[in-house]
C-alpha cells in the first residue's frame, strides 16, 4: 500500500521525480479510503485475521465505505460490537479534509482540499437539469505548464493517492446528502444487531452522475493511482459509476493512451486547443513532445472510441489565438483526415489573475462552432461555470499558490533561462 518509488513525469526538466508514499497516520491506523476488496482483505490478514474472517468482512466493509458512504465503524451493524471496536482501534476510514467550500451564484460548487501532509487540491461539483459533473483532481500543481490554464502555473509537488482521488467523490456525495438511508442489518445473518426502529432501506436518486478527470493536474502522468482508484469507484458493490459516465481528460499523453483504454475504459477527452503546431506549442507546451498529428493517430487507435463512445476535444476559445474561421476549418480537416468519432467542446476562456490571454467574442465563437458544425461535427458551446467563484475550466489552482502578475512574469523568464 505505501509504494515509496519515484515516478519520472516528463515536464520541463525530465524527468522529475514525484514521491507516491502514503504519509503514514501518526495514531498508527491504516486508512482504508481508496483501497480494494483484495487490499482491504490484505490488510485484515495483516492485522490479524484468518483468511476466511478477512474474505467476509473485506466484503461488508466495502460495502460500507462505498455503497453506504459511512465512516464510523459503529454504524456498520452487521459486524458484532466486539468486532467494530477491533476495527476502530486498527483502522480509519477518512475523508479530505475541507480547508474552504464555495457555492457559484449558479450553484457549481468547489472545495479547497487539504491532504494529511498539508498540500492543498480543489474538486468542483456542477450541477445540471439531467446530471451532475465532478470534477475530480490528480495530482498537487501540474507539470505540464498550459499557458491559458491557472494551474498551469502552479509546480508540481506530487501524484494524489487512490485514497485522495476517491476521497474526492465520497465527500462530494457526502456534501450532496444522496448517501442510500436506513438499516441493512436484517439483510445480513452474521452477527447483526437488529434495530427495529431504523427506518427502512432506500436508495436515494443520485445527484451526483458524471466525473470527469478534468481537475488539477494531468491523469496519465498519475496512471496507476487514476485507474486503480477509478476502479474503485466504478466497482458495482459500492459506488457503481458506470465507465460511461466517467471520462478521463488528458493534454496528449500518447503513450498510456491506449494503456487507459485497456486497464480503465472510461471516456476520453483531449486537450487540443489549437490546430497548428506554432500555436499549440505555446498553448500546450506537452505538443513539442507529442504533435498534433501524432496526437490524433493515438486518437484514431484508441481502442474504445466509437459513433457511440466519441472521444471529445476540448477547445478553449482564446481572442486572436485559435478562434479564426481558418482555424475552424483547420480542425474539421484533421478530424476528417483521421476518421475521427469525435465531437468538440468549445470553451469560452475562463480568465484568472495574471493571464495576457482574453477570451473570443461570443460573436466569434458562434461563427467557429457553426463552421465546425457545417463539416459535419457536433461543436456546442460549454456555458462557463463557477467564474465568480474561480471554480470554471482553467482556473483551478490552490488559494495557497496565488501569483501576481509580476511574479508571474519573472518565474516564467527564470524558467526560460533555465532551459537555455
Amino acid at each position: 500500500m505505501n509504494n515509496i518509488s519515484l515516478m519520472p513525469i516528463p515536464g520541463h526538466i525530465d524527468p522529475v521525480p514525484v514521491p507516491r508514499a502514503v504519509t503514514p497516520r501518526e495514531d498508527g491506523r491504516v486508512d482504508l479510503m481508496g483501497l480494494s476488496r483484495p487490499q482491504i482483505k490484505g490488510a485484515l490478514e495483516e492485522a490479524g485475521l484468518d483468511m476466511k474472517a478477512a474474505k467476509l468482512r473485506s466484503k461488508q466493509l466495502f460495502h460500507w465505505l462505498y455503497h453506504r458512504g459511512v465512516t464510523d465503524f459503529e454504524a456498520m451493524t452487521d459486524l458484532a460490537k466486539p468486532m467494530r471496536g477491533w476495527m476502530a482501534e486498527r483502522f480509519v476510514v477518512g475523508r479530505p479534509q475541507v480547508v474552504e467550500a464555495q457555492v457559484s451564484s449558479d450553484g457549481t460548487r468547489k472545495w479547497l482540499l487539504r491532504s494529511d501532509d498539508g498540500q492543498d487540491y480543489e474538486m468542483v461539483f456542477i450541477p445540471d437539469a439531467d446530471r451532475g459533473t465532478l470534477c475530480v483532481s490528480s495530482q498537487v500543481g501540474c507539470t505540464l505548464n498550459c499557458s491559458f490554464c491557472h494551474t498551469g502555473t502552479m509546480r508540481l509537488v506530487r501524484n494524489l493517492t487512490p485514497g485522495e482521488i476517491v476521497g474526492q467523490v465520497m465527500l462530494a456525495r457526502d456534501a450532496l446528502g444522496e448517501w442510500p438511508k436506513g438499516n441493512m442489518a436484517a439483510a445480513h445473518d452474521v452477527d447483526a444487531d437488529e434495530d427495529e426502529d431504523a427506518p427502512q432501506y432506500s436508495p436515494d436518486g443520485r445527484m451526483l452522475t458524471n466525473i470527469v478527470m478534468m481537475g488539477m493536474g494531468e491523469p496519465l502522468y498519475n496512471f496507476e493511482h487514476v485507474r486503480d482508484a477509478l476502479k474503485v469507484v466504478m466497482d458495482g458493490d459500492g459506488l457503481a459509476l458506470s465507465r460511461r459516465r466517467i471520462t478521463l481528460s488528458t493534454s496528449g499523453v500518447i503513450p498510456m493512451m491506449a494503456r487507459a483504454s485497456e486497464e480503465i475504459g472510461v471516456n476520453l477527452a483531449v486537450s487540443l486547443h489549437a490546430v497548428t503546431k506554432e500555436i499549440r506549442d505555446e498553448l500546450v507546451p506537452l505538443n513539442r513532445k507529442y504533435g498534433i498529428e501524432e496526437l490524433l493517430q493515438a486518437c484514431a487507435d484508441y481502442p474504445k472510441a466509437s459513433n457511440a463512445r466519441r472521444i471529445t476535444f476540448e477547445y478553449v476559445m482564446i481572442k486572436d489565438k485559435n478562434d479564426s474561421d481558418d482555424d475552424a476549418r483547420e480542425l474539421v480537416r484533421l478530424i476528417r483526415k483521421y476518421k475521427l468519432p469525435a465531437k468538440v467542446n468549445l470553451i469560452p476562456f475562463n480568465p484568472w489573475p495574471g493571464t495576457d490571454y482574453e477570451c473570443s467574442t461570443p460573436e466569434r465563437v458562434r461563427a467557429f462552432s457553426s463552421i465546425v458544425f457545417e463539416g459535419g461535427i457536433s461543436a456546442p458551446v460549454r456555458t462557463p461555470r463557477g467564474r465568480d467563484i474561480m471554480a470554471a475550466c482553467g482556473q483551478l489552482k490552490s488559494a495557497s499558490e496565488k501569483k501576481s502578475k509580476a511574479e508571474m512574469k519573472r518565474l516564467a523568464e527564470e524558467k526560460q533561462a533555465a532551459l537555455g
